[in-house]
Formats: C-alpha cells, sequence, structure tokens
C-alpha cells in the first residue's frame, strides 16, 4: 500500500511542471508575418526604414553555358544564374517563438524583389523559378535562372582565331542610385569565375576564358541609376574551321605550284589550274555563309582567300603568257625558215643563169657542168632541228620564281597577322 502511495506521488509531481508538446509549422510563421492578409503594395514598395539611404542589392553571377554565336547577326546566347540578395526589415521574426525555424520559401511576388533590366537583351527566356528564400533576420535571396540572346559587337579580324569580349549589364531603372536602390557585387571576379568554370556545362565551339566586372551609374532622364555589367571573355576554338577551310585552300595552292612547276605542257597546266579554282571558289562560298555581312575592317581569313585566289589567277596568266610568247616564237622560226628557203632557192637560180651565159659567151668545146643534184630519194636528208627561243626558258624561270616568291611573302604576313 505504501509502494502503490510513492508511485502515485512520483507520477504526480513529474507530470505537474511538464509543458505540453507543440509542433510548428511553416503556417505558422506565415501568419505571424500576417502574408496572407496584408495588402499587395508591400510587394511593390521598397522596403526601406529610411527613406533617405538607399537599398542595397548584392548579386551573384555564374555563368553555365554558352549556347550559340551568331556571327551574321552580332548575337550571343548565354545560361547563366543570377543570385540577389537584400534586406527587409519589416519581415523578421523571433526563431525561438517557432520552433527554431530561421527560413521559409515564399514566392516572388510576396514581398519586394528588385527588377532586373538587361542592357543588350534582344531574346530570351524567363525564369520559371519564382521563389526567394526569407530568413528571420530580414535578409532576401533570389536566385533565378537565365536563357538570354545579348547583342555583342563581334570582332571578328582574327576569325577563327578569336577572342570576343561581350557585356552583360544589370540595372533596375525604376529606382535611383542616389535616393532608393544601389546594386554592388557580393563576390570577387575570381571567386565567380572559379565557380562558373566548375558549373560550365557546354564543350563546343566556345571557351570560357575570363570575367571582370563593372560597376558603375548610368544618367537617364536627369536620374542615376545603379548598373552592374559583366564583362564576359570567350575564346574560339578553331580547329573545325582549320580542318574544313584554311587546310584545303593550303592543299589547293600547293597543288597550284605544283603544276605551275611541273613539266607537263602548258594546254594542259591551264587545265589543271582552272580546275583547282574553281575548287577553291567552292570554300569561298562556304566561308561567305558564316561570316557577317558587313565589318569595319575585312576579316584575315577573307584577305587569306582573296590573296590566293588571286595568286592563282596569276598563275593562270602567267601560264597564257608564256603559251603566247611560245606560239609567238614558233610563227617567227617558221617566217624565218621560208624566208630562208626562199633565199637559198633565188641564189641557186642566179649561179645557174650566170653559168649558162658564161658558156653562151664562149665557145662550145668545153662541156657544160650542170649544178650538183639535189640527194635523191634515196639518199636521207639531213633531219632540221627547229631551233629554240633562248630568251623563252629564261622568262619561264623568272615568271615561276617570281611567283612562289610572291607567294611566300604573301603567306608570311597573313601568318604575322593572325599571330600578332
Amino acid at each position: 500500500m505504501q509502494r502503490a502511495f510513492i508511485a502515485i506521488l512520483t507520477f504526480s509531481l513529474g507530470t505537474a511542471g511538464a509543458a505540453p508538446n507543440y509542433v510548428c509549422t511553416y503556417y505558422d510563421v506565415v501568419e505571424y508575418l500576417n502574408i496572407s492578409s496584408h495588402s499587395k503594395v508591400h510587394a511593390h514598395i521598397l522596403p526601406k526604414t529610411n527613406w533617405k539611404e538607399p537599398l542595397e542589392v548584392k548579386m551573384d553571377f555564374m555563368l553555365v553555358a554558352i549556347l550559340s554565336v551568331v556571327e551574321k547577326l552580332q548575337t550571343v546566347t548565354f545560361y547563366f544564374v543570377l543570385n540577389m540578395e537584400w534586406k527587409n526589415t519589416f519581415a523578421t521574426w523571433d526563431p525561438q517563438d517557432f520552433c527554431n525555424i530561421s527560413k521559409v520559401v515564399l514566392p516572388t511576388d510576396t514581398y519586394w524583389s528588385p527588377p532586373i533590366f538587361i542592357f543588350e537583351r534582344v531574346n530570351g527566356q524567363n525564369s520559371n523559378l519564382d521563389y526567394m528564400a526569407v530568413m528571420h533576420n530580414g535578409s532576401f535571396n533570389a536566385t533565378q535562372p537565365f536563357q538570354v540572346t545579348l547583342t555583342c559587337s563581334l570582332i571578328i579580324l582574327k576569325f577563327p582565331f578569336d577572342t570576343q569580349t561581350c557585356n552583360l549589364s544589370i540595372a533596375s531603372f525604376l529606382h535611383p542610385a542616389v535616393e532608393d536602390l544601389v546594386m554592388k557585387t557580393r563576390r570577387t571576379p575570381a571567386e565567380m569565375m572559379k565557380d562558373s568554370q566548375s558549373y560550365f556545362l557546354t564543350d563546343g565551339e566556345w571557351k570560357f576564358t575570363n570575367l571582370s566586372i563593372i560597376e558603375y551609374t548610368e544618367e537617364l532622364d536627369n536620374g542615376h541609376f545603379s548598373v552592374v555589367t559583366y564583362v564576359i571573355s570567350m575564346e574560339r576554338r578553331p580547329t573545325l574551321y582549320v580542318l574544313n577551310l584554311i587546310l584545303p585552300t593550303c592543299a589547293l595552292y600547293l597543288l597550284d605550284m605544283a603544276v605551275l612547276f611541273g613539266p607537263i605542257s602548258l594546254e594542259e597546266k591551264i587545265n589543271f589550274q582552272i580546275a583547282i579554282i574553281l575548287g577553291s571558289s567552292m570554300l569561298a562560298v562556304i566561308l561567305n555563309n558564316i561570316l557577317p555581312t558587313s565589318s569595319n575592317k575585312p576579316p584575315v581569313i577573307v584577305v587569306f582567300f582573296l590573296g590566293t585566289f588571286l595568286l592563282m589567277i596569276m598563275a593562270v596568266l602567267d601560264t597564257f603568257f608564256l603559251l603566247h610568247q611560245k606560239h609567238k616564237s614558233l610563227r617567227l622560226d617558221k617566217a624565218l625558215r621560208s624566208f630562208q628557203q626562199d633565199v637559198h632557192v633565188e641564189l641557186a637560180m642566179r649561179a645557174v643563169n650566170t653559168q649558162t651565159m658564161k658558156h653562151l659567151t664562149k665557145e662550145g668545146t668545153q662541156p657544160l657542168k650542170l649544178p650538183n643534184k639535189a640527194p635523191g630519194k634515196g639518199q636521207p636528208a639531213q633531219p632540221h632541228r627547229q631551233p629554240q627561243d633562248p630568251f623563252l626558258p629564261v622568262l619561264e624561270k623568272v615568271l615561276l620564281y617570281s611567283h612562289f616568291f610572291l607567294s611566300l611573302f604573301f603567306f608570311a604576313i597573313i601568318s604575322i597577322k593572325w599571330s600578332s
């Protein structure tokens, strides 16, 4: 009996001071913040306690992929992630009152969020991630992915060995920088660069090489607005263009030089050279479909194609000139041989007439000596070697070697321009 009394007394003392167990939820935090019933005006007004001090928005940038670069349209498509962080002192709570709940995820339109504008944007898809994280101390954090097509001034002078730099400028033109909103970066460019390279997804034509940040104030309509510009540097991988355009063009030109210095006849050289020029023109059509229609300076690769094309045309003209000189020499040699034959015949006739007249004036006791007979049909005639113009081989060598050294000079200049 005594043991039972002691057990009941111990149980009563143990349960008398215990607090009832209570399970906290995110709804309690929402009800405390009065989000479900407050007016939507709070989602459009800057959360500032002092209207004279601007609200500071810290941004973080991470480049995920370079999707496309269109040289003809001068546009670049990036896929990147933008993280923004700001303070709202009107949305705070004590985590101890809500079972240590210190973070709530809410829709973006619940509270005010920075309305951003991208200067260079011409097209793109808006983010479907319309949520932000709210901390108990009023710190807001919103992360949004963007797929944006930007206009970029692509300098293709050294195509395909070029490096491009494109700007991505983010601003908020609804809130002036001095009174309302200031945009700054949260991390250094080196940290963002390292983070971007670790998450970079594409391994295509373009390689992400560098990232720099410029913070400045833009004046627009008598107002000053805060702007953050991310300068993205990227380098083209030229392997495909070298294999498809440059090497075939060099191979065709080497073939043209081999034909020019070859031992074949001039007529066959012309046929081969014209066929090589047609093949080179097809590669030029492919290049024309890639490069933009207008630029301040012609790209080096255009000068390379045009120069090789002109050198091939020059080789054809040299061959035509040599062929013309050869035919001219043959016609002159033929006319000279015909003139020599006529002179020999005339001299022989004069000798016969002179000898006949001498015999007529003398007595007929001496026999008449006839001129030597020409070799008969049975006697083989002396082979006639066509004399060649000694100037023609010298002219051919001069043209060939001048064309060769001109080609070396041209390719040296192109190499210097591409490597500089």
